[in-house]
């Protein structure tokens, strides 16, 4: 059913458009004239203007024949840098890569045309689905702000399938960790170095001081954290009065995640104290933790699409957050599943064409699977 030359054509097409964070008008306009083409009614929100960006989330509607409630099914429309001037290449052996100047973007087209090509593929045949809702967000990439400020009002799922994992497909994300990001500015006292050193307060040292405190890594199984920006100084011969550290912490604990923030601000707070300089710190909140059960329909639902297709299974946690943090904050319980991307975040990503057919496969069984068990998708 699904048409893997039309899957690797719509790719490479949409892998051309640049759609870097806050910039993802071009492809948010393709994208709503394809939803618009099988059925969908569509809205833009205005997540764009609260962030000075160029476009807003797309949430879609097609109404179902099967099941008495509509499931989402959502992937991000922006990618990371670089990311101007993307072009994709296809390779005999099936994989698609950049020409290696650029990342691919297939965090996350594969979870857009998995979803575009599963549906496409379902109404070509006429298989009953259940009633669909599509949300393509911005800003996914930059802490999930695109989802942050949707309005969840408008969703009637309450189970969602986020495509924007990588890895083998079958896998499932089924926990996400509550991720803070902090900043801390160390406020010494500026003097020649040379002639008066003994007049200033070093910033920096304070801050490589307090780095030395800072407990990094992988504080425990469900914990990590990283100093990963220092900056400071004005010139080599002036003893430096301002200093940033930037950083982050994640855990699967949203109560180990408190703590450790507040055990960095402690031991920044010491170290402050004993070189007499002042601080500030704060920190924002990127994402909230989240475990989604083995036993809910939601995993129940893409167990048995996996098993009706001859797929083996995987259940992971992932330190990486999505939207699908913000889905749970807002009532609706979901999994992140692996959608064929690899190697994200770099010039090395790529995609294969048959773990993305397996991937839209997948999300046309579970666009089929009714709530007795039975799959339409195939008959």
């Amino acid at each position: 059913m699904i048409n893997k030359k039309a899957l690797m054509e719509e790719f490479c097409s949409l892998a051309a458009i640049d759609a870097l964070s806050f910039q993802e008008r071009e492809i948010a306009d393709v994208l709503k004239e394809k939803l618009i083409a099988l059925g969908f009614t569509v809205i833009e929100d205005n997540a764009g203007v609260r962030y000075n960006g160029n476009c807003g989330n797309l949430y879609a509607f097609l109404q179902g024949e099967i099941g008495s409630e509509p499931l989402l099914f959502s992937a991000h429309m922006d990618t990371v840098g670089p990311g101007t001037n993307k072009r994709a290449v296809f390779h005999k052996n099936g994989m698609i890569t950049s020409d290696g100047t650029t990342v691919l973007g297939a965090d996350d087209l594969c979870g857009i045309v998995c979803i575009l090509e599963a549906i496409r593929s379902l109404k070509e045949d006429g298989v009953p689905h259940h009633s669909i809702e599509v949300l393509f967000t911005i800003a996914e990439e930059m802490y999930i702000r695109g989802s942050e400020v949707f309005d969840y009002s408008l969703v009637k799922a309450k189970e969602a399938y986020v495509l924007d994992l990588s890895g083998q497909v079958g896998t499932a994300a089924i926990a996400a960790p509550t991720l803070f990001s902090f900043s801390a500015v160390f406020i010494g006292k500026a003097s020649h170095a040379g002639f008066a050193p003994e007049q200033g307060k070093n910033a920096i040292m304070a801050a490589a001081k307090a780095i030395t405190e800072i407990s990094q890594g992988r504080l425990d199984e469900e914990t990590t954290a990283n100093v990963g920006m220092i900056e400071g100084g004005q010139a080599r011969n002036i003893v430096p009065d301002l200093c940033t550290l930037k950083g982050e912490v994640r855990s699967l604990s949203h109560e180990k995640a408190i703590k450790a923030i507040d055990n960095i601000k402690q031991k920044i707070e010491k170290v402050c104290k004993e070189q007499g300089i002042k601080f500030s710190f704060n920190y924002e909140v990127g994402c909230l933790s989240y475990r989604t059960q083995i036993t809910h329909p939601v995993v129940q639902r893409f167990e048995r699409s996996c098993q009706f297709l001859g797929y083996k299974t995987r259940y992971i946690d992932t330190f990486g957050g999505s939207d699908n943090n913000n889905f749970m904050k807002n009532g609706i319980t979901g999994i992140v599943i692996a959608a064929g991307m690899n190697q994200v975040h770099s010039c090395d990503e790529y995609t294969n064409i048959n773990e993305l057919e397996k991937a839209a496969r997948i999300v046309a069984a579970l666009m089929t699977l009714d709530e007795k068990g039975e799959n339409s998708y195939g008959v």
